[in-house]
């Protein structure tokens, strides 16, 4: 669907997207640093690896690539970390807290799909008293983005036709989802993105630069319906 059209639901990535959950992130893998006598590492390197999940910041974090033998026991060191203080720092993105508060009171339904396993997504979302019509975490089904299938589950879930629902994403991964469901995607210049990532060669419908601008659009469109 157009960008320019009223979307009838919203569905979003988690991390980078709908919450700032880098700080929280950043402490476990300063802790991994920490544990190994190592240097902490500066916020801002941290926070460009965040959307590629555990296994990237075990490589930020001691260098050990994926098939290092002490690889596997380093991520859970550090998983072990982020699951004793999940949502300590961790908040929605400000701007999006008006967003959300007139888009459920004008009934339309939202969502979350994320590949971050439901273990430390569900208490999270917990604590920052979110209600989404749905969360899809990477654990839920046996495919996760930018395989579409659980953006396609998330929109028959909460009743919206997939071309009438915004995928929102800070990740190509989701706009090649978006793209594969055949929903718009929208793609946030704000999100957790490496310095050499070129976001403008990303497959989106659109990019916004702020939580404040998406916001002030989708609520545009709202009021103009």
């Amino acid at each position: 669907m157009s960008a320019t059209a009223l979307p009838q639901g919203l569905l979003f990535d988690l991390d980078g997207t709908l919450v700032d959950t880098a700080p929280d992130l950043a402490e476990a893998t300063n802790r991994l640093r920490e544990h190994h006598e190592l240097a902490r590492l500066p916020y801002e390197d941290i926070r460009a690896q965040v959307s590629n999940g555990g296994s990237a910041l075990v490589t930020l974090a001691v260098g050990w690539a994926v098939d290092h033998p002490r690889h596997a026991t380093a991520r859970e060191f550090l998983l072990e970390r982020y699951a004793q203080a999940v949502s300590e720092k961790s908040e929605v993105f400000p701007a999006l807290v008006p967003l959300l508060a007139r888009w459920e009171a004008a009934g339309r339904p939202w969502g979350i799909v994320t590949n971050k396993p439901r273990r430390y997504a569900e208490p999270l979302i917990a604590a920052l008293g979110l209600a989404p019509g749905v969360m899809l975490c990477a654990d839920d089904l046996p495919v996760r983005k930018p395989d579409p299938a659980p953006l396609l589950e998330a929109a028959r879930q909460i009743g919206v036709d997939a071309p009438r629902c915004w995928y929102i994403g800070d990740h190509r991964r989701d706009m090649e989802a978006a793209n594969s469901a055949g929903m718009a995607a929208i793609a946030v210049r704000y999100g957790y993105i490496a310095e050499d990532d070129d976001i403008d060669a990303w497959p989106a419908t659109q990019w916004f630069a702020t939580p404040a601008e998406l916001t002030d659009t989708l609520l545009a469109l709202l009021e103009a319906r």
